[in-house]
């Protein structure tokens, strides 16, 4: 079987490709008439904003090797060039989508009774409405650019939306061009109006702005106006300065800053836009031949359809689901105590992230707690994470925090959490030299036994609620050993540090993991049982899937959960006939990251916060720890497994990018996490009926 995968062409979705695929399954959601309509609005948000900061990094990164000139990486450029075009494909067409789609849900709301109205379209009572608005938000807070007052418009920030407005006079002769930014930030994107004969009545910013022009050039008696949508992106990647004399804080807020002059590489425009004014755009934006332009719709930035008004209309979104508490975390008993005794674990957001911090509040105020490390990511904007560390540091506790200054978009703000720490007495560590530290990670130190948080994602409460993730709390002291040793290598990274039990990269976890299916390729070969249960963010690493395929070959059973990017091509014969991967899109983020391998009966078990992807592998400090907990472990496979079952929000990811729905084996319809919700539901309340029943 090796023979034959080394005769057929490695099959390899690109990783920029691939992304663009799982974009359009969150576009495919907004199109489900079963996906209630503010949810479809929600969806339809999402994938603007994906699209917006996928072009600013990843569509950036291959214009830059395409633009290189240096014979020794012709075939990244040929690959390069290849995905951009492919990219450029997909994004017209999904383009077309996003529009037939949004005019889809604007016209099903209109029959909810709930309307956009277009600037032609206010009764006189709202046109009053608008008037006084205008004199009370608007005047003072936008101001005209004329065209000709300057050359460049490069240096203007590309989370705005602008309009481009055609100033006619009275005589028709010639025509005035000028610029104006939208105030979304002071006024927000929808408005809300009178309503109108039992209708709720909302309207774009872009179209008020409209109504206005001819107060906002009052005075200058222009005949009419008008004015076109377009919006850009700019080059998001930051070149840090490598001068030593810099610290990393001064170099990263120096990257931040120099980002809004980054250069724009694309441009979505209204399609109606006159030729004339689109010549002068495009030279002010000095856009070129390698930059992508959007002929769209009306209407751009629409990820703040995120934030789209509920109108009172809850029936047209999701049900809530409240997290949930599990026992253990609501009794009278000191939670640290409690994992000393056993190991615990949480599932958010079906699990409430006040859990996590009943543990992190218990060891800022124990009396025998002697120190805390955490490493920090991702923060939320009033983080109770970082108050319940400077409350631990003002009590005494050694506290030390790693805190990612390269979480991109996100470095201002975490810079100035650091300082905030810093101020309290914390200690900031601010990395490895090289290597972006992704691991989630917390290490109490105590004389009565040290305990360890391990993470799939970010302790930040906004995301808890929002993303899919799992932590593991545990006192095993071969595991809490090994996380301190994580800490001392960030703090000290040239000392040699082996691990055991926990998989580290850049150290070994490709190596370990490899390893792992090697096993269940000897397995499958020797007609024992052979299987691999994974739930992943993203799979484009070239050597894992290699192997993947290898253990395809060879008999393994390999089912997957794959939410983001995917390089896998699956049912090739021979190749890659018994790998299944369902790519899920829900009203949660899927986010965790866990691994199952079969071993012969005695399975290994794995939670951490690495995909499987080369950054992962090779560039950052990741973690994933082994789960021997058999509690805990059942738990995971049947999170794996319900994903597996997901036929409702579940997409077949083969490499076609078709995105295709599926029925499974039952020919039953079946969501993943509605499930899970009603499972961990129906778990607290058998266990706190067996805790009263034992009482």
């Amino acid at each position: 079987m090796k023979n034959k995968i080394k005769k057929v062409r490695f099959p390899y979705v690109e990783r920029d490709i691939s992304w663009m695929y799982f974009n359009r399954r969150i576009l495919l959601e907004a199109e489900k008439d079963t996906v209630p309509l503010l949810e479809r609005f929600t969806f339809l948000g999402i994938y603007s904003n994906n699209l917006d900061e996928f072009f600013r990094v990843r569509v950036a990164t291959l214009n830059r090797i395409i633009e290189y000139r240096n014979k020794h990486i012709r075939q990244e450029q040929e690959t390069a060039l290849s995905t951009y075009q492919e990219i450029g494909r997909l994004n017209a067409r999904y383009t077309q989508e996003f529009e037939t789609t949004f005019h889809t849900v604007t016209k099903a709301l209109e029959k909810e009774h709930i309307r956009l109205v277009k600037e032609t379209e206010l009764n006189p009572t709202q046109q009053d409405y608008i008037r006084e608005f205008y004199y009370k938000e608007l005047l003072g807070v936008i101001t005209p650019l004329f065209i000709p007052s300057f050359r460049e418009f490069t240096d203007q920030p590309d989370d705005h939306i602008y309009l481009a407005i055609c100033c006619i006079p009275a005589n028709k002769k010639k025509k005035d061009y000028a610029l104006l930014s939208l105030p979304v930030k002071e006024c927000g994107r929808f408005i809300r109006l009178p309503d109108q004969e039992g209708d709720i009545c909302l309207m774009f910013l872009d179209d008020v702005i409209r109504f206005c022009l001819p107060w906002i050039f009052n005075g200058l008696y222009y005949h009419a106006f008008e004015a076109y949508t377009f919006k850009f992106t700019k080059d998001a990647e930051m070149e840090l300065d490598s001068d030593l004399r810099n610290s990393i804080m001064q170099k990263i807020a120096k990257g931040v800053k120099s980002r809004k002059n980054g250069e724009p590489i694309r441009w979505v425009y209204d399609a109606n836009m006159p030729v004339t004014m689109q010549k002068h755009l495009t030279r002010m934006l000095s856009i070129n031949k390698w930059d992508t332009q959007v002929a769209g719709g009306r209407y751009h930035n629409l990820k703040d359809l995120i934030a789209f008004p509920v109108c009172g209309r809850s029936d047209l979104k999701y049900p809530l689901y409240p997290p949930l508490i599990r026992p253990e975390f609501i009794t009278e008993e000191n939670i640290l105590e409690t994992i000393r005794r056993k190991d615990l674990f949480l599932h958010y957001p079906y699990h409430h992230f006040s859990s996590f911090l009943r543990v992190l509040c218990e060891a800022a105020t124990d009396k025998q707690v002697k120190s805390i490390k955490m490493t920090l990511y991702r923060l939320a904007k009033n983080s109770k994470v970082v108050q319940i560390l400077i409350a631990a540091a003002r009590n005494g506790k050694k506290v030390t925090v790693v805190i990612e200054l390269l979480a991109r978009f996100d470095e201002a703000s975490n810079i100035g959490w650091s300082k905030q720490m810093q101020e309290a007495g914390i200690q900031v560590i601010f990395g490895v030299e090289g290597l972006k530290i992704h691991a989630k990670l917390v290490y109490i130190s105590s004389p009565a036994g040290n305990i360890a948080c391990i993470s799939t994602g970010n302790f930040h409460e906004g995301n808890a609620a929002q993303y899919t993730d799992m932590t593991l709390l545990t006192a095993r002291k071969s595991l809490v050993k090994e996380v301190g040793h994580v800490f001392e290598f960030i703090e000290k990274p040239y000392l040699p540090v082996k691990f055991k039990e926990l998989l580290i990269s850049p150290n070994d976890m490709r190596i370990k993991l490899l390893r792992y299916i090697g096993q269940e390729i000897k397995n499958a070969k020797a007609g024992k049982p052979a299987r691999i249960l994974g739930k992943v963010n993203h799979i484009t690493d070239k050597i894992l899937i290699a192997k993947l395929y290898e253990a395809s070959a060879a008999g393994v059973d390999i089912r997957l959960v794959v939410r983001g990017n995917c390089s896998i091509v699956t049912g090739i014969a021979g190749i890659s006939e018994n790998i299944y991967i369902n790519g899920i899109i829900d009203r949660y983020l899927e986010h965790a990251r866990t691994f199952i391998f079969e071993n012969n009966g005695n399975q290994i078990c794995l939670l951490g916060s690495a995909d499987w992807m080369p950054r992962n592998l090779d560039n950052r400090i990741e973690v994933f720890t082994p789960v021997y907990d058999k509690h805990i472990q059942e738990e995971l496979k049947l999170v794996i497994e319900y994903g597996l079952l997901d036929s409702q929000q579940g997409y077949r990811v083969d490499g076609s990018g078709e995105n295709q729905t599926w029925k499974n084996p039952e020919n039953t319809v079946f969501r993943s996490q509605t499930a899970l919700y009603e499972y961990y539901k129906e778990k607290i309340k058998n266990t706190v009926f067996n805790l009263k029943d034992h009482e």
